[in-house]
């Protein structure tokens, strides 16, 4: 049976509204002001939604690949993980962390996976269509953020850091919307790996990407996502 999630508490669809509304998180009862609740009412703060996350830094410590799909895919297949929600924020620069230490990069790993979560963690779920600027994107220049230690009075590490976030969003908007938190994770970190090569010469490995989420996507825009099955 496809698994269409949505609501973390009844599986309904999400609605997003024109303006914030002051809502209590169905499991930790915090209230905060939010655009986005299920058709029954039901709201889940970010926090909650991204509960079990610190489990990818055991999953990258271990990781030896150095193909950052096949480690987001691990992630993706976790508990923690959903179809979509802010826990991608993270999980793409982290997957590009990994592959990037396992790449022959100079990066303290454990390190770098802690400054991702906590920077990641700031980017709320709907910031791709509120903010327009996915979080999957945004993602991508934490991670060249993180390894070049960009702050904001760097020079060169500052511009590559935005000229990386740039790319990711580009690629998205290439493809449109509706959201689909598996879909732009692939682009960001597509992106990523190619800037990777071109800036710091080091290879990650890329294979042919196809996705295996669509079953759960009620917005699945099928032969139009470049990673369909029916494109492969």
């Amino acid at each position: 049976m496809e698994n269409l999630e949505e609501c973390l508490i009844c599986g309904a669809p999400l609605v997003y509204l024109e303006s914030d509304e002051r809502m209590e998180c169905e499991i930790c009862h915090r209230k905060e002001n939010s655009k986005t609740r299920c058709v029954n009412g039901h709201y889940v703060c970010n926090d909650c939604h991204m509960r079990g996350m610190d489990a990818i830094i055991g999953l990258c410590m271990k990781a030896e690949s150095k193909n950052p799909i096949e480690i987001i895919e691990k992630m993706m297949d976790m508990p923690f993980c959903h179809m979509h929600g802010p826990e991608h924020h993270v999980m793409v620069g982290a997957a590009l962390l990994t592959a990037y230490r396992n790449a022959g990069g100079n990066v303290n790993l454990e390190a770098a996976l802690q400054e991702m979560i906590s920077r990641g963690r700031s980017v709320p779920g709907g910031a791709c269509g509120f903010w327009g600027a996915c979080g999957a994107g945004i993602s991508t220049g934490m991670f060249v953020s993180i390894i070049t230690g960009s702050t904001p009075l760097t020079h060169e590490s500052f511009a590559l850091s935005h000229a990386m976030t740039a790319r990711s969003l580009g690629r998205i908007s290439e493809v449109g919307g509706p959201r689909c938190c598996k879909r732009d994770s692939f682009l960001s970190i597509l992106e990523a790996a190619k800037l990777v090569k071109d800036q710091f010469s080091k290879e990650m490995e890329i294979g042919e990407v196809v996705c295996h989420y669509s079953s759960m996507n009620r917005q699945c825009i099928g032969k139009r996502c470049p990673f369909s099955k029916a494109n492969h």
